[in-house]
C-alpha cells in the first residue's frame, strides 16, 4: 500500500502544480495522497499559504478528490505550526477548510518567557508592522544554518538547552491541546545542530524526545516517520531517529513514513525507510489514514 500524506505544492514552498503531484503518484503505483500545505500564519512570510489562498488550495484537492476518485484515494490536509501567543487552536483552520486531517508541527519557536508580549504583537500589528513578529521566534527549519544560529542567539542567549527543552515542551503543548492526526518531525531541532550544540546521545535531550514520544503514544497520536533530512543532505538520519524509532516500537505508536515531498518527484523519495522498518520488524505501520 503506496501511499505519502506530507506534500507541499505551489500554494506554500513547494513547487509544482496539485495535480502534477498525483498524477506522478499515479505513475508510481501510490493508492493514496495527502496533501498537506503550510498553514498560514499571520505574519509575512515566503513558506505558508497565503490567507486569502487557503480556501483555493481546500477546493481544488477537493476536486481532485473527486475527478480521480475510484484510481487513488486524495486526502486534504494541512500542515500546522503550533506558535504560543500566534496559532495556539487547530480548530478554526480544520472547520473552515473542511479537513480530513492535519500534521501538527513546530518550526518556529518563542521564549516561553516572551509569550505574552508576542500575543499583543500578533494583536495590534497591521500590514507591515506584522513583519516585528518574526524576530520574536527562533525558526529552527529552512536552507540556512546562520538562521538557526542567529535564532538561538538572539532568542536563547545561546542557551542551547532553554532552546530545545522550549522546543520539547510547545511539542507537548500543541499535541495535549490539539491532538493532531500526525505529530511531524518530532526532534527537527536537530537538523541544523549537527552535533554542534550538543549530542543525541546526551541524557538530557533523549530524555526531552523520549518524553514527548511517551505523550504521543498516550495520545493515540500518528507519527511520521520522515526522510526529507536524508535526501536534502541536511541531516544523518530519519526524523525521528533510528533510536528513537526503535523506543517508539515499544511503546506501539502508529509510524507513517512520509517524505515532506516539495515537488512531485519527492514523492517516492523513501532512502531505505520500508527496508529499516521490516528488519527491526516494527509492529504498528499505518499506510492509511
Amino acid at each position: 500500500m503506496i501511499s505519502n500524506y506530507h506534500t507541499h505544492s505551489r500554494h506554500c514552498d513547494g513547487r509544482g502544480e496539485l495535480r502534477e503531484y498525483v498524477d506522478y503518484a499515479l505513475s508510481k503505483g501510490f493508492k493514496a495522497l495527502g496533501f498537506s500545505g503550510h498553514a498560514p500564519v499571520p505574519f509575512p512570510n515566503n513558506f505558508s499559504i497565503k490567507d486569502d489562498d487557503y480556501l483555493n488550495y481546500c477546493n481544488e484537492v477537493r476536486a481532485l478528490k473527486a475527478e480521480y476518485a475510484g484510481r487513488i484515494d486524495i486526502r486534504l490536509g494541512l500542515e500546522i505550526d503550533y506558535i504560543p501567543g500566534l496559532l495556539e487552536d487547530f480548530t478554526p483552520l480544520v472547520e473552515q477548510g473542511g479537513l480530513d486531517y492535519t500534521i501538527g508541527s513546530v518550526h518556529l519557536i518563542p521564549n516561553p518567557n516572551d509569550v505574552s508580549e508576542l500575543r499583543h504583537l500578533s494583536a495590534t500589528a497591521k500590514g507591515d508592522e506584522r513583519q516585528q513578529i518574526p524576530y520574536h521566534l527562533w525558526f529552527i527549519d529552512g536552507p540556512r544554518q546562520e538562521t538557526y544560529d542567529n535564532g538561538l542567539h538572539h532568542i536563547f542567549g545561546d542557551d542551547i538547552r532553554a532552546g530545545v527543552r522550549a522546543y520539547f515542551h510547545q511539542q507537548n503543548a500543541m499535541i495535549e491541546q490539539n491532538r493532531p492526526t500526525i505529530v511531524g518531525h518530532p526532534d527537527k531541532i536537530v537538523m541544523h545542530n549537527r552535533e554542534r550544540y550538543f549530542s543525541c546521545a546526551d541524557r538530557w535531550y533523549r530524555d526531552l524526545l523520549f518524553e514527548t514520544l511517551q505523550l504521543i503514544s498516550e495520545t493515540g497520536c500518528i507519527c511520521e516517520l520522515n526522510t526529507r533530512g536524508l535526501y536534502k543532505g541536511r541531516h544523518t538520519d530519519y526524523y525521528p531517529s533510528k533510536e528513537a524509532v526503535r523506543f517508539m516500537d515499544t511503546l506501539g505508536i502508529p509510524l507513517l513514513v512520509s517524505t515532506d515531498a516539495h515537488q512531485p518527484s519527492d514523492l517516492d523519495r523513501w532512502e531505505g525507510a520500508f527496508d529499516f522498518l521490516a528488519e527491526i520488524g516494527y509492529r504498528n505501520i499505518v499506510c492509511t489514514i
